[in-house]
C-alpha cells in the first residue's frame, strides 16, 4: 500500500494512465490511493468539499486500459456548472444548495469516456465570481505554501488539490482568469483554451465567450491529455475553431520551431507590479532567446480600467439571465438571503440593465477583444505575468461588500487575464516564478487556435526550467 501511495503521489496523471496500461497498478488501487490522500490532506485545505468516492470505484471498474493518454487517472470536477449526473450541482451557492445534476454535460461525458474516475467536486467562489476560494456555503480554500494566504480562484479548490498530490488533475474553468490565477497562486499549470476549442454544452454561450473549462494540473502534459480528452465542438455551437491536426500529447514531445516572442511586466492599467514578478517573466525571456527565439518587449496598449468595466458590466446580465434561469429548478427565485451581498449586487445590476445597453456592451467587448488579438498578432507567442502580485491574504476578496464596482477594483492583480478571455486566445500560467517565498505563474498566450504551439514552448520551458520538484510541505 505504501508503494502505491508514493506512486500515486509522485506520479502525474498521464504516468499513472501509463501504469495502468502496462498492468503495473489496476485503476481501483489508484482510486483507493486517492481516497487515502484526500483524507489526509484535504482537512488542513477545504478543497475536496464534496466525496464522491464510490462514483470513483464504480468507473475504476469500467477503465479500458490504455483506451485514452489518461484511462484511470483520478480526478476531481469544479463545484461549478460542470454536471455529473447524480452529483451535486450548487454553484456554491446556498440558494442551490439541494441541486443535484440530472445530466451529464458534455465535458462530463467525454471524461467518462476517457476513462478517468471521478472522486469528488472541488471548491469554487459562489458562482465563480472571485480570484479566491471562500464561498460562506463551503468555506474557504487556503494556499497549501501559506494557509494564511488564498489558493485563488475561482477554481482554488482544484489547484490546491493538485499543488498537493491529492489528485493529478483536476478540472478548472475560467471567465476572467480563474485557470490561471490558482495556477499561479498554488505552483501548478493552468491553460485556457481557444475559444471554441471545447463545447460547453448543455450551456450554448457563457458571457458572450468569455468563458472557458479545461483544467489544473502538474505537469504540460497532463494538460495536453485532457484537451485531447474532451476537445471538440458539437453541431450547431456559436463557436467553431477546426479541430487539431495531430493529438496535442504529440505537440508536447516536439521542439518548437524558432517563434517571434513578445514579453512585457508592465500592467496595462499603470499600477505596479511586485519585482520578483517582473524578475521572473524577464527571467522567462531570456531563456526563450538562449532556445534561439527571436524575442522582444512590448507594452499592451489595452485600457484595461475600461475595458474591464465593460466586461464586467456585461456579465451581470449574464449572471441575472442565469439565476433566473435557476428558479425553475429551485422552485422559486433567488433573494438576497440566498446569495453573498456581491452576487445580489450584481443581481441587481443586471436585472436594472437595459436590454440595449447590454447589447453595446457585448459589441463593445467583441470589439476590445479583436484589437487585443490584432496587436498582439505580430507575436507567435506573447508572454506576460500571471498575476502582478503574490496571493493576497484570506479575506482580500470580499464577497460581503455590497459596493460591486469597489469589488470589482480589487481584482487589479490580476489585470493580464481577463483581456485573453475577450480575445479568444489560449493563454497558459506556468510555475516558473516566485514573489515572498510564494509560487508565482508566468502566462505565454498565442493565437487562437494555436493550443499546440502554447504547448510546445510551454513542454521547452518545463524542461529547461523544471518544477516537478517544487511541492508544497503540506503535501
Amino acid at each position: 500500500m505504501g508503494d502505491i501511495d508514493t506512486l500515486y503521489r509522485g506520479s502525474d496523471a498521464v504516468g499513472l494512465a501509463g501504469h495502468v496500461a502496462s498492468g503495473d497498478v489496476r485503476a481501483a488501487e489508484l482510486v483507493e490511493a486517492a481516497v487515502r490522500a484526500i483524507e489526509e490532506i484535504n482537512p488542513a485545505l477545504n478543497a475536496v468539499i464534496h466525496k464522491l468516492y464510490d462514483i470513483g470505484r464504480a468507473g475504476a471498474a469500467r477503465v479500458a486500459p490504455g483506451s485514452s493518454p489518461l484511462a484511470g487517472a483520478p480526478f476531481l470536477l469544479k463545484e461549478l456548472a460542470s454536471q455529473w449526473e447524480g452529483a451535486p450541482l450548487t454553484n456554491a451557492s446556498r440558494y442551490l444548495k439541494d441541486l443535484v445534476a440530472p445530466a451529464d454535460s458534455e465535458i462530463s461525458r467525454r471524461l467518462r469516456a476517457g476513462g478517468l474516475c471521478l472522486m469528488g467536486k472541488s471548491n469554487a467562489p459562489e458562482n465563480g465570481w472571485s480570484i479566491s476560494t471562500e464561498p460562506v456555503l463551503y468555506g474557504a480554500t487556503v494556499n497549501p505554501w501559506d494557509a494564511s494566504v488564498t489558493a485563488g480562484g475561482s477554481s482554488g479548490g482544484s489547484a490546491a488539490a493538485v499543488a498537493t498530490g491529492m489528485i493529478p488533475v483536476a478540472e478548472a474553468s475560467d471567465g476572467a482568469g480563474s485557470i490561471r490565477v490558482p495556477a499561479s497562486c498554488c505552483g501548478v499549470v493552468g491553460m485556457k483554451p481557444s475559444r471554441g476549442r471545447v463545447t460547453l454544452f448543455p450551456f450554448a454561450d457563457y458571457w458572450a465567450g468569455g468563458a472557458y473549462f479545461l483544467c489544473n494540473s502538474r505537469t504540460v502534459r497532463d494538460t495536453a491529455a485532457w484537451l485531447d480528452v474532451v476537445q471538440g465542438a458539437l453541431p450547431g455551437d456559436p463557436y467553431w475553431i477546426a479541430p487539431p491536426q495531430q493529438p496535442y500529447m504529440t505537440a508536447v514531445s516536439r521542439a518548437p520551431e524558432r517563434l517571434r516572442v513578445g514579453f512585457t511586466v508592465t500592467p496595462p492599467d499603470g499600477r505596479a507590479i511586485d519585482a520578483e514578478i517582473a524578475a521572473a517573466v524577464r527571467q522567462v525571456a531570456t531563456t526563450l532567446e538562449d532556445m534561439g527565439h527571436d524575442v522582444s518587449e512590448h507594452d499592451m496598449a489595452l485600457d484595461a480600467d475600461a475595458a474591464w468595466q465593460t466586461y464586467t458590466d456585461m456579465t451581470c446580465v449574464e449572471t441575472a439571465g442565469m439565476f433566473d434561469a435557476l428558479a425553475e429548478f429551485v422552485g422559486r427565485p433567488a433573494t438576497a438571503e440566498d446569495v453573498e451581498p456581491v452576487t445580489w449586487a450584481i443581481i441587481q445590476r443586471g436585472h436594472a440593465t437595459r436590454g440595449t445597453e447590454h447589447a453595446g456592451r457585448v459589441e463593445q467587448v467583441r470589439q476590445i477583444g479583436r484589437e487585443v488579438a490584432r496587436e498582439l498578432d505580430p507575436f507567435d507567442i506573447f508572454v506576460t505575468p500571471a498575476l502582478t502580485q503574490p496571493p493576497r491574504p484570506v479575506g482580500y476578496y470580499d464577497m460581503s461588500l455590497t459596493d460591486l464596482d469597489a469589488y470589482n477594483a480589487l481584482w487589479t492583480d490580476a489585470v493580464f487575464q481577463f483581456p485573453f478571455n475577450m480575445s479568444g486566445q489560449p493563454a497558459i500560467s506556468l510555475p516558473l516564478g516566485t514573489a515572498k517565498g510564494l509560487p508565482a505563474g508566468v502566462q505565454l498566450v498565442a493565437r487562437r487556435g494555436d493550443e499546440a504551439g502554447l504547448l510546445a514552448v510551454s513542454a521547452a520551458l518545463e524542461q529547461a526550467m523544471p518544477w516537478a520538484d517544487r511541492r508544497p510541505q503540506v503535501a
